[in-house]
C-alpha cells in the first residue's frame, strides 16, 4: 500500500503534517475530512522519499539493533495479550525508511489473512530463514512470545560478538595501513632523492639499497601498472572467494592454519548448535531444521558435510556420530550432543554446547588480539629498520673509506 504525506489545517487554523498508508489519494482525503481536518497538500511520500520503488526492487537489510528493538517490543506487547495486528501497526510508527515500509507490507499480509511467518518471508534481506522458521515454529505452538525472546536474546549476542571481532580487527588493519604508508611515502619521497645523491656522488651501493631502489620504482615510474596489477589481483580474488569452490577451500585452509584454527572452528560450532538448538527447542523437524541449518551456517566444510550425511542423520534421528566425522567438532561437544540425544534433551544440550563454545570464542578472539598486537609492532619496526638500513648503509660505507 502507498504512503502519502499531507498537510492539513485543523478547525483553529493549526497546521499539521504526517505520514499516512492508504491505497489512494482520495482515501486520505476522507480520513482527514472525517477528523475535521482541511487538506492543503496531499501527495506520495515516495515521491521524494528514500523509500521511493527502486528502494522497493533493491531492498537493504536493516542493522541488528533495529531488528532487536523490532523483536523485544513485539514480545512485549503479544505478552500484554495486544492482537498481532494491532502490534504491528503500532510498531509502524516507531520506525521510518525502508523497515517502516517492510513493516506496511508484513500488516497488509496479516488483514490479507497470512500468517505472520509468511508476511515475514517476503523479505529475506531483512528476516533471514532462521528467524522466519523459528516464528513460524511459535505460531504453531502458540509459543511466538517465548520464541521471540530467545531470538532477541540470540540476535543481542550474535551483534556483541560482531563488535568483539570488527575491535579485534581494527588494530592489525590499521597498523598494516601505517605500515604500508609508510613504506610508499619512503618509496616515492625519500628513496629517490637519496638515491640521486649517492649515485651522483660514485657511490656503490650495497645490494638492499639496489632492491629498494628498485622497489620505489614501482610507485614513481610504474604505479600506473602497479594499480592495475594490485586491482586485478584484488578482483581475482574476491570473485574466486565468492564462488563455490574458491570459498571451500578456503574455509579448508582457516581451519588448518594455526592462527586461525581455533576461532574457525569454534565460530562454526557456536554458529551450528545454537541454530539447530533453537529450531528443535521450536518444535522444527530434524530434516527441515537440517535444511535451514546448512543455509545458514557460514563455513561451507560443514555445511557440505551436513548435506551429505543429511539423509542418513534423517534416517536414523541422529546427528551426534555424524559430527565427529566432520573433524570439527571436539571430543566434549561430540559427548553433550550424544547425551542430549539419549536423554531425549538435544536442544537443550545444543543451547548449552553454543552457551559454553561461545564464551570460549569470545576468550580466543582475546586470546588472538593479544597475539596479534605484539607480531604487527614486529612487523612496522622490521619495515622501518630495512628502510633506514637501505638508506644509511651506503653512508656508512662512505665514511668509513673517508676515515681510511
Amino acid at each position: 500500500m502507498p504512503l502519502f504525506k499531507y498537510r492539513a489545517l485543523d478547525r483553529s487554523g493549526k497546521v499539521l503534517s504526517a505520514t499516512i498508508d492508504a491505497a489512494t489519494s482520495q482515501e486520505v482525503r476522507e480520513f482527514l475530512k472525517g477528523n475535521n481536518l482541511v487538506p492543503s497538500l496531499i501527495e506520495q511520500a515516495d515521491k521524494d522519499n528514500a523509500d521511493s520503488f527502486l528502494s522497493q526492487i533493491f531492498e537493504r537489510g536493516v542493522d541488528v539493533k533495529t531488528k532487536v528493538f523490532f523483536t523485544r517490543q513485539m514480545s512485549v506487547l503479544l505478552k500484554a495479550t495486544v492482537p498481532l495486528l494491532d502490534v504491528i501497526a503500532l510498531l509502524i510508527g516507531q520506525f521510518e525508511g525502508s523497515f517502516k515500509r517492510v513493516l506496511i507490507t508484513v500488516r497488509d499480509g496479516l488483514k490479507e489473512g497470512r500468517s505472520l511467518a509468511d508476511a515475514l518471508e517476503d523479505h529475506p534481506k531483512v528476516f533471514d530463514n532462521v528467524y522466519v522458521q523459528l516464528v513460524r515454529a511459535g505460531e504453531a505452538s502458540g509459543g511466538l512470545e517465548k520464541i521471540l525472546d530467545r531470538l532477541t536474546v540470540q540476535l543481542e549476542r550474535s551483534e556483541e560478538l560482531g563488535k568483539k571481532v570488527s575491535s579485534a580487527m581494527r588494530y592489525p588493519i590499521f597498523m598494516l595501513v601505517v605500515s604500508f604508508g609508510v613504506v610508499i611515502a619512503a618509496s616515492i619521497f625519500i628513496i629517490p632523492a637519496i638515491a640521486k645523491t649517492l649515485q651522483e656522488m660514485g657511490t656503490e651501493l650495497p645490494a638492499l639499497t639496489l632492491n629498494m631502489i628498485a622497489f620505489s620504482k614501482l610507485f614513481t615510474e610504474y604505479w600506473l601498472w602497479m594499480l592495475i596489477g594490485v586491482s586485478a589481483v584484488l578482483f581475482a580474488f574476491f570473485k574466486w572467494k565468492s564462488s563455490k569452490n574458491g570459498k571451500h577451500t578456503l574455509d579448508k585452509l582457516l581451519l588448518k592454519l594455526p592462527l586461525t584454527s581455533k576461532l574457525t572452528k569454534t565460530s562454526a560450532i557456536v554458529e551450528f548448535t545454537k541454530t539447530l538448538g533453537m529450531l528443535q527447542e521450536a518444535g522444527v523437524n530434524l530434516s527441515d531444521s537440517l535444511s535451514i541449518v546448512c543455509d545458514v551456517v557460514n563455513n561451507s566444510v560443514l555445511a557440505e558435510y551436513l548435506r551429505e550425511a543429511r539423509s542418513n542423520i534423517i534416517k536414523e534421528g541422529k546427528i551426534a556420530k555424524f559430527l565427529q566425522q566432520t573433524g570439527i567438532f571436539p571430543p566434549i561437544a561430540h559427548y553433550m550432543i550424544r547425551t542430549g540425544e539419549e536423554s531425549g534433551n538435544l536442544a537443550q544440550m545444543l543451547l548449552q554446547v553454543g552457551h559454553d563454545y561461545e564464551q570460549e570464542m569470545e576468550e580466543s578472539i582475546d586470546t588472538l588480539t593479544a597475539a596479534i598486537s605484539p607480531v604487527m609492532n614486529l612487523v612496522i619496526a622490521g619495515v622501518v629498520l630495512l628502510i633506514v638500513l637501505a638508506l644509511f648503509l651506503p653512508m656508512l660505507e662512505m665514511s668509513n673509506l673517508q676515515g681510511i
